[in-house]
């Protein structure tokens, strides 16, 4: 994957709020009040405008979308490294001083 700058990923934030949004056949002002923000921190945020992180979440939930919050840092079931040994470890390992 490329890397983006910070603009470029709140730009594609911006347009996707924005998208799900109008998918979703809401207004800006009704999706402002139900998130307890003003018009403007919307506009901002749709527009790709720096944000709070608490406008933002407040935004995601008017619009119902608090799953993605689960998809940004997925914790795997199965730990791959765990299936190699023989048995799960139980504990850490002293640490060994040497030279001293």
């Amino acid at each position: 994957m490329p890397h983006r700058t910070v603009e470029q990923i709140q730009a594609s934030i911006g347009n996707r709020i924005r998208s799900y949004r109008l998918d979703s056949n809401l207004s800006q002002e009704v999706v402002a009040s139900k998130a307890g923000v003003n018009v403007r921190s919307l506009q901002r945020l749709e527009g790709g405008a720096a944000s709070s992180l608490e406008t933002f979440i407040r935004i995601v939930k008017a619009l119902q979308l608090e799953d993605w919050f689960d998809t940004l840092a997925i914790i795997p079931a199965i730990n791959p490294l765990l299936m190699v040994e023989d048995k799960p470890r139980q504990r850490a390992r002293k640490k060994v001083v040497r030279g001293a």
